[in-house]
């Protein structure tokens, strides 16, 4: 794949309704944050300021991680699966939490035999962040 080509990716057309899944991991840790959405417009700002910037599927516009938490996250490196149909954002997390249940991951449950059980702390109660 030349230079040019590489410009046209991701790939949103791939997508379902332009939009692309992105994942979000730690940078420090590796951790599996969280997945979104993005579509062109949320990745390029994105790209140009740093701060993952997501789709809100359910309220049908740009999501500005953290602009209602403070729990932003700033992206230190952006990548494509082979295909250019899913985003991989390694990012710094700040203020701890990334899903906005109040845990660092939004894959706090695990499978176990016994049936599914919370893994890890919540680390802020979301009544305290959210105005719903």
């Amino acid at each position: 794949m030349s230079a040019t080509e590489y410009k046209t990716l991701p790939n949103f057309a791939a997508g379902i309704d332009g939009l692309l899944p992105a994942i979000a991991q730690d940078a420090a840790s590796g951790a599996v944050l969280m997945m979104a959405w993005m579509n062109a417009e949320s990745y390029a700002e994105t790209v140009a300021t740093g701060r993952a910037v997501y789709f809100s599927r359910t309220r049908k516009k740009l999501w500005r991680k953290g602009e209602e938490s403070g729990n932003i996250q700033h992206v230190r490196d952006i990548r494509i699966d082979c295909d250019g149909d899913t985003i991989l954002l390694v990012v710094e997390q700040v203020g701890g939490a990334a899903c906005h249940e109040g845990y660092q991951s939004c894959f706090f449950r695990r499978h176990t035999p016994e049936g599914w059980q919370t893994v890890g702390e919540r680390l802020v109660d979301p009544a305290t962040l959210y105005k719903k």
